[in-house]
């Protein structure tokens, strides 16, 4: 009898892990939308502004180095969404992750630096957005180092 409840218990522990493991998945999907949308948004500004656009909004910096951000931008807000997409190459997602946090940390530090702490909420938002994926999707890196 108790082999059965036991047994029982297990059966169910294990569905409860995997409903927990469904929705941390869905809310990771969630954030990693939010995040490459918001990115592919910076990232097209930058991209396809015009010269005196990007010399206003980010006066100091060549435009030539912006324009490299945001092609940056582009390509890890596509390598946080396709990888999954496809179920290909998933240990992508990880790595554009920590590539774009590098790029948002210094996006941080040149907003509080240029325009104060007032301008400081969307680069910080989106650096914690790409934290969060990072941190949930390391066992796609941790899985391609295990085949490896």
């Amino acid at each position: 009898m108790g082999d059965i409840l036991s047994s029982q218990e297990a059966a169910e522990s294990g569905k409860k892990r995997d409903r927990k493991a469904m929705v941390i998945s869905a809310v990771l999907w969630v954030v990693q939308v939010v995040a490459a949308a918001q990115l592919l948004t910076a990232g097209g500004f930058k991209l396809f502004g015009t010269n005196e656009m990007l010399t206003q909004f980010y006066s100091g910096m060549p435009n030539v180095f912006m324009r490299f951000i945001a092609v940056c931008e582009i390509l890890g807000a596509l390598g946080l969404i396709l990888p999954g997409m496809v179920r290909k190459w998933r240990w992508l997602t990880p790595l554009a992750a920590c590539g774009l946090l590098v790029i948002l940390i210094g996006a941080v530090v040149y907003t509080v630096v240029t325009a104060g702490w007032g301008w400081v909420l969307s680069p910080l938002i989106v650096a914690i957005l790409v934290a969060v994926v990072l941190y949930g999707r390391r066992a796609w890196g941790l899985d391609a180092i295990k085949r490896g």
